[in-house]
């Protein structure tokens, strides 16, 4: 039997979001530190992981701002699969939409919320990950997307652009 190729999982909290106007959760847009964070993760991403697969986006204003900051920075960004499920989603609703992710995706970006994307990262890799905005997680493993949770996973990287350090 031949091993399955690595996939990798990057795991992005939006960045820093604007608590001062009156809008709905949903539609709060980034602040100036986001809007300077956002790219700077992007710029790591392209430098340190090269090409994006599939995108899993939350349809908050502030993560599809992050996700376009983001992406404008990538050679040739994937498309983004907006899911309203993952605005508020829980580890395990997160574990269901990567789970139903193609095969042939071996780097996927989900651009998410806490309590859900630090709560997914730590049920991934059996420890305790606190991820502040901008904060990237990345996460490989060796299986198939459907079987993610079966799968041991190892934190590869971790931690606010515009460095992230290396997990070993």
């Amino acid at each position: 039997m031949s091993r399955m190729p690595e996939r990798t999982l990057i795991l992005l909290r939006h960045a820093k979001s604007d608590w001062s106007g009156g809008e709905a959760d949903v539609d709060r847009p980034l602040n100036k530190r986001g809007l300077r964070e956002a790219p700077i993760a992007g710029a790591w991403v392209a430098g340190n992981i090269g090409r994006v697969d599939a995108a899993v986006v939350s349809p908050a204003n502030r993560t599809r701002s992050t996700w376009k900051l983001v992406s404008a920075e990538l050679d040739g960004p994937p498309p983004a699969r907006f899911d309203d499920v993952a605005y508020g989603a829980s580890p395990a609703e997160l574990l269901d939409i990567l789970r139903g992710l193609p095969d042939d995706a071996r780097t996927v970006i989900v651009v998410g919320h806490n309590p859900g994307i630090e709560g997914l990262a730590s049920l991934l890799t059996n420890g305790s990950v606190s991820m502040a905005t901008s904060a990237l997680a990345v996460i490989g493993f060796d299986a198939p997307w459907s079987s993610l949770d079966a799968s041991p996973a190892v934190m590869r990287a971790f931690g606010r652009p515009p460095a992230p350090l290396p997990v070993d």
